[in-house]
């Protein structure tokens, strides 16, 4: 399983990179894999502020639709078109092609609490 290094990590499952005040937030290999194969993203956040902890969107696989929660605190400034047409991206690329939202980072303390790519391989046993 792939846990990139340059990458930060929710125990809900999310990727965050971070640059300067622009944080490109998906979801895990592990989450997607757990998730089964993806049929739907559904983020409608765009240009809305969105607390860390609250929720960003959902995503609906063909076992179940799970809802996104939003990492940091910050506004949402784009999202992944692509998924709208292609959301098996998420599958094939999580961390590439398949990532969802782009925010701008507003309390840049909270990324403190955020995994590392070691301690988020431990948490989830892989």
């Amino acid at each position: 399983m792939n846990f990139p290094e340059e990458l930060l990590y929710t125990r809900d499952h999310e990727w965050v990179l971070i640059k300067g005040d622009i944080v490109t937030i998906g979801i895990t290999e592990f989450a997607q894999g757990e998730l089964g194969d993806i049929v739907y993203v559904d983020i409608e956040t765009l240009d809305q502020s969105v607390v860390r902890g609250g929720i960003f969107g959902t995503i609906e696989a063909v076992k179940t639709v799970s809802e996104l929660y939003m990492p940091i605190t910050g506004a949402v400034i784009e999202v992944n078109e692509a998924l709208k047409a292609n959301p098996e991206l998420v599958n094939s690329d999580p961390y590439g092609k398949g990532w969802m939202i782009k925010v701008r980072l507003e309390e840049s303390t909270e990324e403190a609490d955020l995994l590392a790519a070691s301690d988020y391989k431990i948490m989830t046993g892989a």
